[in-house]
């Protein structure tokens, strides 16, 4: 007797989730590569404006690593977009601070970014948008707010069967 596959008794969310976060996150790069950002230059140019903050504090806003922070960074100083500079509430610490030419830039960054949120919000029904959007916060403010301990590195999901 050949094997088959267990039945599902759920939606197979982990695929929904990664496969739609996957292709708006191409979406996101793509038009923000138009006018010379990665996602991660953008959110960093965005969040050292909204207050003085360490490049720590930048790389936890936008779940870097140590290493992918300091890269990006380089990028956004070598590109005049941005600089490090001394913290005036901690002399040891480092602020990121964003130059008129940064800030201009994340002025039109954001309007890209809205506007791919957008086109992906209104592919849906305008009830369905409100649905997914409130259910997504309460998943992310929720049961889903902290990732797990893992013993290994967590991959991108596989594709869905046909």
């Amino acid at each position: 007797m050949t094997p088959t596959a267990p039945a599902r008794t759920s939606p197979d969310l982990s695929f929904l989730l990664d496969h739609t976060s996957h292709a708006l996150r191409t979406r996101m790069s793509a038009a923000l590569g138009e006018v010379g950002l990665t996602p991660r230059m953008h959110c960093v140019l965005v969040n050292a404006l909204a207050e003085e903050r360490t490049q720590i504090q930048l790389a936890e806003i936008g779940d870097m690593d140590k290493t992918t922070m300091v890269v990006t960074v380089d990028a956004l100083e070598s590109a005049g977009l941005a600089e490090r500079r001394p913290s005036s509430r901690d002399r040891r610490a480092r602020i990121i601070s964003v130059t008129e030419k940064g800030a201009a830039l994340a002025e039109q960054s954001q309007k890209i970014v809205d506007r791919v949120h957008e086109e992906a919000l209104g592919s849906l029904p305008a009830r369905d948008r409100e649905a997914l959007v409130r259910a997504l916060n309460a998943l992310a403010g929720g049961h889903l707010a902290t990732p797990a301990e893992s013993p290994g590195p967590v991959r991108r999901a596989r594709q869905a069967s046909k």
